[in-house]
C-alpha cells in the first residue's frame, strides 16, 4: 500500500489548522523540524508539533532535521510525534543508538534518514529495530527542490536491505515528489511519500493525494 505524507512545510502557517484540515485524506502528517545548525534553516520546535496534535489526530510523521537529536526525542514525543526520524548525520553512533532507544522507551516509533550524502549500508547496525528508514532525495534544509535522480540507486538499496533484515520497516522518500517522480520511487521500493508543494500547491488537494497515492497503478 501506498502512503501519502503531506508536508506542512509547504502549508500557510498562518493558517495551518486549516490546511492541516485539507490534507485529512492522507496517509500522515509530515513535520519537518530544522535547528538552523544541522541544517541551515530553521522551522518549528516543540510548542507548534504540541499545537498540530491538539487540532489533529492525523499520524505525526515528525522528520528532525537537527544537530544531536537524543536531546529532544522525549520532547517531541510528549508534544504528541508518532513516529520521529533522527540523521544518521546529526550524531556519532552510539548516541544515534541512545536516541532510538528513547524513542522506545517513550513508545514512539522508530526512523532514521539519510542524506544524500549517505550510503544505505549505514542503516545497517539499526535497522532491526526500526520502523521506517527516510531517504532525502533533496538535501534537507528547503522545500521545494529539484528531485536528485541519483538517488534512485540508494532507494533500491535501502530497499533490499529491509527486505533482508526487516521487511515489516517501511521505506519514506522525501525531497521533489511530484507526479512525475512518484512512479520512480515507488518502483524503486518506497512506499511512504512526502510531497509538499505537489500537494499543498494543487488546486484540488484531496485530488492530488489521490493521484499521487495511485502512481504504482500508472507503472503498470
Amino acid at each position: 500500500m501506498i502512503k501519502i505524507a503531506p508536508s506542512i512545510l509547504s502549508a500557510d502557517f498562518a493558517n495551518l489548522a486549516r490546511d492541516i484540515q485539507a490534507v485529512s485524506s492522507a496517509d500522515c502528517l509530515h513535520v519537518d523540524v530544522m535547528d538552523g545548525a544541522f541544517v541551515p534553516n530553521i522551522t518549528i520546535g516543540v510548542p507548534v508539533v504540541q499545537s498540530i496534535r491538539r487540532c489533529t489526530g492525523m499520524f505525526l510523521d515528525v522528520h528532525l532535521m537537527i544537530d544531536k537529536p537524543a536531546r529532544y526525542i522525549e520532547a517531541f514525543a510528549k508534544a504528541g510525534a508518532d513516529l520521529l526520524s533522527v540523521h544518521l548525520e546529526a550524531d556519532h553512533p552510539a548516541r544515534i543508538a541512545e536516541a532510538l532507544r528513547i524513542m522506545g522507551d517513550c513508545g514512539v516509533k522508530k526512523a532514521v534518514a539519510l542524506r544524500p550524502i549517505t550510503r544505505a549500508e549505514a542503516v545497517l547496525p539499526y535497522i532491526q529495530e526500526l520502523d521506517m528508514v527516510l531517504v532525502m532525495t533533496v538535501e534537507p534544509g528547503f522545500g521545494g527542490q529539484k528531485f536528485m535522480e541519483d538517488q534512485l540507486d540508494t532507494i533500491h538499496q535501502v530497499r533490499a536491505i529491509i527486505d533482508r533484515h526487516n521487511p515489516a520497516c517501511e521505506l519514506e522518500v522525501d525531497g521533489g515528489i511530484a507526479p512525475g517522480t512518484a512512479p520512480l520511487v515507488i518502483e524503486a521500493g518506497a512506499n511512504v511519500l512526502v510531497a509538499g508543494s505537489a500537494v499543498y500547491g494543487a488546486d484540488d488537494i484531496p485530488g492530488a493525494i489521490a493521484a499521487l497515492r495511485g502512481s504504482h497503478r500508472r507503472m503498470r
